[in-house]
């Protein structure tokens, strides 16, 4: 076995066996911001075969305070936090196969994506995409964890297909509430803390020791030094339209219109257009460089700013909108300068 590992097979759990199992596995990390970064790390570090990384969004300064793959230049350069994910991962480890996504995704995208995904972690920051997570877990029957923190608190939840309560059995469990990191910051423990519980549950999963998982609902508020575990073992319902003796998983449905989203607590809306497709991100820039505002580039994306409003587009034509979260006004923004 290999001596980078040599630490973490002599931990009688895991061992040699183990280890081998961890490096034939598949996961699929949905969201490449604190949680998805910090466990992003930690499961490449630990030897994961493959890791599948999705996110819609760029590094941002406001990033750096808790989200440790990124650096102070992919925040200057706005590298899509896929792509710099990517590029940090393999530096960690060359020897995992990462794939990264710069996308928005939807249910049809990841449909195409979980071929041989063994584990699907929840890095997100919308109930949405989480809901959407879940449904594809109970079609697919992938174990999924989920995972939220801000402020100082944080929950995770482990959910097996066929055997636990899914997240939509305890939707009405859920701490959901309206903070955001936006709006009620977030420090960096309480991110560290849910990685730590999500990694060990996902490490557990992938070395097989179905017996170790844990079948409760953890939640945490550091700074008031809170900790509960709840036994949710009972809350599963036999009726639920996910999980259930007759699923219609009802968050895969998907209508090809044009998409609109105001972005978890911040002044953005993003716009997601009906059609796929990829844009001339230099055809963009061009047109872009005639109207009055300021123009910048990189190989993944299109930065437009004019009075207090800025524009990204990405090739796949979705865009953010910052300084509004006015869809309409965003919509008409998008029209206007886009096409």
């Amino acid at each position: 076995m290999n001596e980078r590992y040599s630490r973490q097979t002599l931990f009688s759990p895991i061992g040699e066996a183990g280890q081998k199992k961890i490096r034939t596995k598949h996961v699929l990390l949905l969201g490449g911001g604190a949680l998805g970064t910090g466990n992003a790390e930690a499961l490449v570090r630990a030897g994961v075969g493959r890791l599948t990384v999705i996110d819609r969004d760029y590094v941002e300064w406001s990033n750096l305070q808790r989200q440790q793959l990124y650096s102070e230049q992919d925040a200057e350069d706005r590298i899509p936090k896929a792509v710099a994910a990517k590029q940090r991962l393999s530096e960690v480890n060359s020897d995992v196969k990462v794939d990264a996504y710069v996308m928005d995704a939807t249910p049809s995208e990841m449909e195409r994506l979980l071929d041989g995904v063994d584990l699907m972690i929840d890095a997100t920051d919308n109930f949405d995409a989480r809901m959407m997570m879940n449904d594809l877990s109970q079609k697919y029957q992938i174990p999924w964890i989920y995972g939220g923190c801000v402020s100082s608190y944080g929950i995770s939840y482990t959910i097996l297909p066929g055997e636990t309560p899914c997240l939509n059995c305890l939707l009405d469990q859920v701490p959901r509430g309206g903070m955001t990191c936006d709006t009620a910051g977030i420090i960096s423990p309480a991110v560290q803390m849910v990685v730590a519980h999500q990694t060990v549950e996902a490490m557990k999963i992938l070395v097989e020791d179905w017996a170790a998982v844990s079948g409760k609902l953890v939640s945490f508020d550091l700074w008031q030094n809170q900790h509960t575990s709840i036994n949710v073992s009972r809350m599963k319902n036999e009726s639920c339209p996910s999980c259930g003796e007759n699923p219609s998983y009802p968050f895969l449905e998907y209508s090809q219109q044009m998409k609109t989203a105001v972005l978890c607590g911040r002044d953005s809306v993003q716009i997601r257009p009906p059609a796929n497709g990829e844009w001339s991100l230099e055809e963009v820039a061009g047109t872009l460089a005639k109207q009055e505002g300021e123009v910048e580039q990189n190989p993944y994306l299109v930065s437009f700013t004019t009075g207090k409003r800025r524009m990204v587009l990405f090739k796949d034509g979705r865009a953010l909108i910052h300084g509004t979260q006015d869809e309409t006004e965003a919509k008409t923004l998008y029209h206007r300068y886009f096409g």
